[in-house]
């Protein structure tokens, strides 16, 4: 969704082609990843995308509202980023900061670069290649954050013009993220400022899904004006849920300047064959459009008519989304609602390019205890300004049916919130133990929890000690 609307889109679909042959790549390693056209989470488990869009970009002070965003329901968000080029750079910094308020309220965080919105149609557009620079100057925010964060390359990355350029362009950029070392899942829009109406994604996503050496990347149509009846919706969804290529419906409303969306027939078609859906927007939408704002001045308590509809209409966020499993939903359950960290984030906003994330660093403590040395614990912190998150993996040396690590700071450090662990504090001292949901852990087997904290001076690395029964 562009803030200010282009031009009319042509004309409507033209007759339905073949379908494509399927396709059948290996899955990535790590992390969120595609397998059978199904989005599956590092564990294995199917991954159904429930969230919408927030224009992080534009309102950098409105990062809270990812915990509304949650409390309604959500299972993942959709953060507007800028390259810089359009808009004021979202740094190193900044989006290190986002990536942590998503994974303190339990959300999963697709990333996405705004600066490609209609290239070829409109004039301050980048190319795909240079959002590719982008991500790849995330590297290390990106690094170690497979499980939690999907690289939404660029937002509606062509107008309507020279719509044939999309598939070279698109090739590219996966290519470079991968040849770069980035490991994250990827998400590509279709052209046609997302739509589609010209087929090309859908005629060339099977060649496109090749090109990528993890065969890791998913295709994101945004539903408006064009999708407006109900079979036009469940044709362009069927052809890639039948070629076993991985479809998430991006963006989409409920009016639109260019024709009347059927959002009831975009929400139950997802809901039939399983796929995801992301609604624009959150708030904060421009005058001409402030139809698509879910809520009015970012708060929550304020719901439109689009934000009761997609929250908590049919096949809605509310009743058909699904906590992660990393962050210990159910496989099979709903969502639990929410879960918010103590404190902000400590984003950035409008600072130059070219910062790091931070510190980074980890290490394996070595030290066993307890049930005969049953555990061990890795602790992999990541610091910026005077905040810092850490992720910390236990691994059973042989099985347990609890854990409990602790350590000692070296520093004023504070832990300040905390996921898939009960975490608590005592002067330096701080001891985690296992929730109902991970405290059993076959031999050889692991879990991992994190927490944020805020430090001042330095953020060593703590020694770990691990003991399980």
């Amino acid at each position: 969704m562009k803030r200010r609307i282009a031009g009319a889109l042509a004309a409507l679909f033209a007759l339905v082609v073949p379908l494509f042959a399927a396709a059948q790549p290996a899955q990535a390693a790590t992390g969120f990843h595609v397998s059978n056209g199904r989005i599956l989470e590092g564990n294995g488990n199917d991954f159904v995308m429930r969230g919408v869009s927030h224009a992080h970009t534009w309102y950098p002070t409105h990062l809270s509202s990812l915990a509304d965003i949650k409390a309604l329901g959500a299972n993942t968000v959709r953060v507007v980023l800028s390259t810089g080029t359009q808009w004021t750079r979202n740094d190193a910094t900044d989006v290190t900061g986002v990536i942590n308020q998503c994974k303190a309220n339990r959300l999963i965080c697709v990333l996405e670069a705004h600066d490609t919105t209609g290239y070829g149609e409109q004039s301050a557009a980048i190319s795909l290649s240079q959002a590719a620079d982008y991500w790849v100057g995330l590297k290390s925010v990106l690094a170690g954050q497979e499980n939690y964060v999907i690289v939404n390359i660029g937002n509606e990355p062509y107008g309507n013009t020279n719509t044939s350029g999309w598939t070279a362009d698109t090739i590219g950029a996966i290519q470079k993220i991968r040849n770069a070392g980035i490991n994250n899942m990827l998400m590509v829009d279709a052209p046609n400022w997302g739509q589609d109406w010209s087929f090309t994604m859908r005629d060339n996503a099977k060649t496109v899904f090749a090109a990528d050496t993890q065969a890791n990347t998913v295709f994101s149509i945004h539903m408006y004006g064009v999708f407006d009846t109900a079979a036009e919706v469940s044709d362009y969804l069927n052809h890639f849920v039948s070629a076993k290529l991985p479809i998430v419906v991006g963006e989409f409303g409920n009016q639109h300047t260019d024709g009347n969306p059927d959002e009831d027939a975009i929400m139950s078609n997802a809901a039939s064959l399983n796929i995801g859906y992301m609604g624009w927007s959150w708030s904060g939408n421009s005058s001409d459009v402030a139809y698509l704002d879910m809520v009015t001045n970012f708060d929550p308590t304020q719901l439109t008519t689009w934000g009761q509809r997609i929250f908590n209409g049919a096949n809605g966020i509310k009743s058909s989304a699904k906590e992660a499993t990393v962050y210990g939903g159910s496989a099979t359950g709903g969502t639990t609602a929410g879960t918010t960290a103590g404190t902000t984030s400590g984003t950035t906003a409008g600072t130059t390019s070219g910062t790091t994330s931070g510190t980074t660093s980890g290490t394996t403590s070595g030290t066993t205890g307890g049930a005969g040395g049953a555990c061990t614990a890795t602790y992999t912190p990541n610091s910026w300004g005077n905040g810092f998150t850490a992720d910390v993996t236990v691994k059973a040396t042989k099985a347990v049916s609890s854990w409990k690590v602790t350590w000692t700071f070296g520093g004023d450090q504070k832990v300040t919130g905390a996921w898939n662990a009960n975490v608590t504090q005592s002067g330096s001292s701080v001891t985690a133990t296992n929730v109902s949901y991970n405290g059993s852990i076959a031999a050889g087997g692991s879990t991992s929890f994190g927490f944020q904290g805020t430090y001042s001076g330095t953020n060593g690395t703590p020694v770990l000690s691990c003991t399980g029964s």
